[in-house]
């Protein structure tokens, strides 16, 4: 059993991080019922109807406003997502509850992880485990923590232990976002090793290898939600290629064996330096052409050449996310648009245009609507070869919308 009360400090006030076996309850609106009834998993804070004296960090029971159950969640004093089910049933035991469901996401991968030694282990809602990520890169576990229930020290004691029973690290390291913890009013915490001293390795996806430094790079240090697209990318890749928005060389590094000259791009000095580190790894197969890496901004340069009259045969756009709320949404696609309207007027007729959006707020509906506009725009015809998403280990939940965010659109070019 957790004890009733755990403590700890944010700057000089003391605030309580409660067991979840707290025995709160908290009701809700039935707007937020109808919401978990339709199988989502969140309650959002203008949903709570009542939440007097609740813990930060809490295992509460869910009610509707006639006291009818409706589960069990995690509750979060802070984050605008007050309330994130866990279970329809009372749950008596929360480790014993943790433990099954990391394993269950690890039986689950097991089938379908193949040609690599790096893949999402916990997607948070898409494995019933809300708020937390661990990926496996090699032998070293990267985690990243993301509620305040999660965060909870015996919380953490029971993730770490399950996780080096079932998979046997040589390091577990956490990966700190400090605006997540700020928005769910969490004490300041640095990113490092949590267990074990190994902070570095080299990892294959597709018979490609990485660098992997856990404490540097963006998220929990690579994509690996790309890491399907990249191979499905190459089997359609010839002749010249552009990679927009590189970063540390995962399409590039793969179109490499295909192409017979790639041009990486990104604005990120640092994560072109991994880049090299990566094409060097690779480079022993003499299949593999030669990449280029220039550190530019992409849409001055997609300006640049597309007015110039640079021509390639594969061109490969993986932005970061441009919406990040529903607001963002119009210049999003702006942004998009533009991006794929350079590309498609630099692409020779038969190219291959690999185009990405990782905003879940922009819909694929939206997204392919945007690529006919694009192409209309540039007098291009273009057919779509396939329409992807993210790679299996990050499993969608038909009910969760939100588990589905990243689009990978690959189209010939007809003329």
């Amino acid at each position: 059993m957790f004890p009733r009360a755990l403590s700890f400090n944010i700057g000089s006030m003391a605030r309580k991080f409660t067991a979840p076996d707290s025995g709160f309850t908290v009701t809700i609106s039935p707007r937020g019922a109808s919401r978990l009834k339709d199988g989502h998993v969140w309650v959002y804070r203008s949903d709570i109807v009542l939440a007097d004296g609740v813990f930060p960090g809490s295992l509460v029971s869910v009610v509707d406003h006639r006291g009818r159950p409706l589960g069990s969640a995690l509750y979060s004093s802070s984050s605008q997502i007050a309330v994130r089910l866990i279970s329809p049933e009372p749950v008596p035991d929360f480790p014993a509850l943790l433990r099954q469901r990391i394993a269950a996401a690890i039986a689950y991968r097991e089938p379908i992880i193949h040609d690599t030694n790096a893949c999402r282990v916990i997607f948070s809602e898409a494995d019933f485990l809300s708020g937390l990520i661990v990926d496996r890169y090699d032998d070293i576990l990267s985690m990243q923590i993301l509620t305040q229930a999660m965060d909870a020290e015996i919380v953490r004691q029971t993730l770490t232990s399950e996780l080096t029973e079932r998979l046997h690290p040589a390091s577990i390291v956490e990966r700190v976002d400090p605006r997540v913890r700020q928005l769910e009013d969490l004490p300041p915490r640095t990113s490092g090793l949590v267990q074990g001293e190994k902070a570095s390795t080299i990892f294959t996806m597709n018979g490609v290898q990485f660098h992997f430094d856990a404490l540097e790079g963006q998220k929990t240090g690579a994509f690996l939600d790309q890491r399907e697209n990249y191979a499905a990318a190459a089997q359609y890749a010839h002749g010249e290629a552009l990679d927009v928005f590189c970063y540390q060389g995962g399409f590039a590094l793969h179109l490499a064996a295909r192409c017979s000259h790639v041009t990486g791009i990104d604005s990120s000095r640092p994560a072109l330096e991994v880049a090299d580190q990566n094409a060097a790894l690779n480079r022993r197969d003499q299949s593999q052409s030669e990449i280029e890496w220039i550190e530019a901004n992409a849409f001055d340069l997609l300006k640049d050449y597309s007015s110039s009259g640079q021509r390639y045969d594969t061109i490969v756009l993986d932005p970061p996310a441009f919406a990040k709320s529903k607001r963002d949404v119009e210049a999003a696609l702006r942004g998009y648009k533009e991006l794929n309207l350079r590309a498609l007027k630099m692409l020779r007729p038969g190219g291959v245009l690999v185009t990405c959006s990782c905003s879940y707020h922009v819909s694929q509906a939206d997204f392919l609507e945007m690529l006919a506009d694009a192409a209309r725009d540039a007098r291009r015809s273009l057919r779509l070869a396939e329409v992807r998403r993210q790679a299996r280990d990050h499993p969608i939940l038909l009910n969760i919308p939100e588990t589905a965010y990243l689009k990978c659109v690959i189209a010939i070019v007809g003329n």
